[in-house]
């Protein structure tokens, strides 16, 4: 397979301790050996959180490394994120994560913000900053939990790309026939900007489980089954994830993805590992 017109990218999540922190500098140095196209930047809108991931961005873009923050809208107006968007640009950061953010448990779309949806947030950004930032937005091939179903969600997916995404990144999934069947739904409304798969390398059951019926991502039966059968056999969890992960890159990559986003929860060693296994250089 030819991997040089492919975009490869990895997931960090800001540190809340300086112990965090210096976890996630050893992974970014290791992570970064592999000359990824960039690192996205995960975000909480306000407060701390908000200034963790610029702590976490500013340091990135200290070492040289291209950055793709993300950013939601929902809990911001539009000056405070036009502000953010402004600093990034005078930081050089070309590329943003547009996406609608996570609703506080029981509040309504309509009190958290001046946008509601990720596509209002992409229009303000061509409107303000024109074409400057390259933005990349959220696609779910299992379907939005919230969206109701695959027709609403689709419509959403592509509102958002009528609005003026460059590209999506997708929740991650196991299930390469469920991306398979979206991608041939995407090319059929029109759809024709890149879907770049997100990846979710397997290292522990029980999170994963629990992240993933919040989240509405699909563990396949069969896998849930093979991990439940190793208890707590870490090893034993890892190694088999290892290679559940690894055949479903190779399969997405001789199918002719665009890239593959590596959600790497600021661990190297997972990510990693899969990298050298589809040999994929660096």
């Amino acid at each position: 397979m030819n991997d040089s017109n492919k975009t490869f990218s990895f997931e960090l999540f800001p540190p809340k301790t300086d112990a965090g922190a210096d976890k996630l500098k050893q992974a970014v140095t290791e992570l970064n050996a592999v000359e990824p196209a960039y690192f996205s930047v995960t975000y909480g809108a306000g407060g701390s959180t908000q200034e963790r991931t610029f702590a976490t961005v500013d340091w990135l873009r200290d070492q040289g490394i291209d950055t793709a923050p993300h950013l939601s809208c929902i809990g911001s107006d539009r000056d405070e994120i036009l502000d953010i968007l402004n600093r990034y640009k005078n930081q050089g950061i070309n590329r943003v994560v547009a996406l609608r953010g996570d609703l506080p448990s029981g509040a309504g779309l309509g009190s958290l913000s001046d946008l509601r949806y990720a596509n209002e947030l992409v229009a303000l950004i061509r409107a303000d900053l024109g074409n400057y930032f390259h933005v990349e937005v959220a696609a779910y091939p299992e379907v939005h939990p919230q969206a109701g179903n695959a027709d609403k969600d689709l419509a959403n997916f592509k509102r958002k790309i009528d609005a003026g995404a460059n590209g999506a990144i997708t929740q991650y999934f196991y299930n390469a026939e469920g991306y398979f069947d979206f991608v041939e739904r995407c090319e059929k409304a029109g759809i024709q900007v890149p879907i770049t798969p997100g990846i979710m390398p397997i290292t522990n059951y029980g999170s994963l489980a629990r992240f993933s019926d919040a989240c509405g991502a699909e563990i396949p039966r069969w896998i849930r089954k093979r991990l439940e059968a190793y208890g707590d056999d870490l090893a034993g969890i890892r190694a088999f994830g290892e290679d559940v992960v690894t055949d479903l890159c190779e399969r997405l990559l001789t199918a002719g993805v665009p890239g593959l986003h590596f959600y790497t929860m600021n661990q190297s060693g997972p990510t990693l590992a899969i990298w050298r296994n589809l040999k994929l250089g660096g």
